[in-house]
């Protein structure tokens, strides 16, 4: 069985399978029931995240998704019973919003013992039809076990937490863990994700369990996250629509793509506090060496903005 992935556990039923030897040290749980378990997310997919469910467990799996990014969906090419928001079925099924070299480039951008079995020109994002679309409010019986799905959208349009009524756990996924809330997507809202947090704060929740890096955190971080989007709020810096419509064309001018603006691909879009979006999509076109190229097409301001 492979050494990559981390089991703790959390109560009997429950249990984090997690990928610390990985710079996005991603989390995810199994829940099981009487009849039936969830999975929530799959991870990067660089070993077989099945090989440790199936270790765990021997009830019948569906792998519920909080999102439909890459750090998550990796191992979903192992299950044949997958749910996803419907927001988000399309990334699934039909395109996958980023290009594949740049999923590559982050997996891969800080060096780590992988798997020896891992073959990083051979990553592939998965790409299925989901056999359940999920919905705000859905609860999901597992016998004896219910969990209720929370669309929180703001990090990408289809994403949801997992909230479970009888024992007050909160899966946040990527609305809330320990770090910077990074996003990869033309999509991320930042004044919707700051809508979503004051939404989880009024649920009664007694755990978090996060989707990356430390796994026991307060439950008071919440509201630390709210004080930080009001401030953010306050300052004027939850939404700039002149720099998501320059970063719209730096975007296609790069990948020189005729997409919808939904789907158009970012190098990278970060919202870290207090960080503002610009200096970040900035210093990355600087390291991929597109910075003098933005300067010929006119692209001035981001850089400006990004100065200040």
């Amino acid at each position: 069985m492979s050494e990559w992935f981390t089991v703790e556990k959390i109560d009997s039923q429950t249990f984090a399978i997690s990928e610390y030897k990985h710079w996005e040290e991603t989390h995810c749980y199994l829940l099981c029931g009487e009849e039936s378990a969830v999975l929530i997310d799959t991870g990067l997919g660089v070993s077989n995240i099945k090989e440790i469910v199936d270790s765990l467990t021997k009830l019948p799996v569906m792998v519920v998704t909080t999102h439909i990014h890459w750090d998550h969906i990796g191992g979903h090419k192992y299950f044949d019973n997958i749910a996803v928001h419907e927001k988000e079925k399309n990334w699934l099924s039909v395109r996958f919003p980023i290009p594949m070299q740049v999923v590559k480039d982050n997996l891969a951008k800080i060096p780590c013992n992988f798997p020896p079995e891992f073959d990083i020109n051979a990553y592939q994002i998965f790409q299925g039809i989901p056999q359940r679309i999920l919905h705000d409010g859905d609860f999901l019986n597992l016998g004896g076990r219910e969990i209720q799905v929370v669309h929180t959208l703001g990090h990408s349009p289809g994403h949801c937490c997992f909230y479970e009524p009888e024992r007050n756990y909160l899966y946040s996924g990527d609305l809330i863990y320990k770090g910077s809330l990074d996003a990869f997507y033309p999509t991320t809202d930042p004044k919707l994700f700051y809508q979503s947090i004051r939404r989880i704060r009024k649920y009664n929740i007694k755990k978090v369990l996060p989707g990356h890096h430390q796994l026991d955190i307060p439950v008071s971080l919440i509201a630390d996250i709210e004080a930080g989007f009001a401030q953010l709020e306050r300052a004027g810096k939850t939404q700039n629509r002149e720099m998501d419509c320059l970063s719209f064309r730096i975007s296609k001018f790069i990948y020189n793509q005729k997409l919808p603006l939904q789907e158009q691909p970012f190098p990278q879009r970060q919202f870290s506090f207090p960080r503002p979006a610009p200096e970040v999509h900035t210093r990355l076109f600087y390291q991929r060496g597109f910075l003098e190229q933005l300067f010929s097409k006119g692209f001035v301001p981001l850089v400006r903005a990004a100065c200040i």
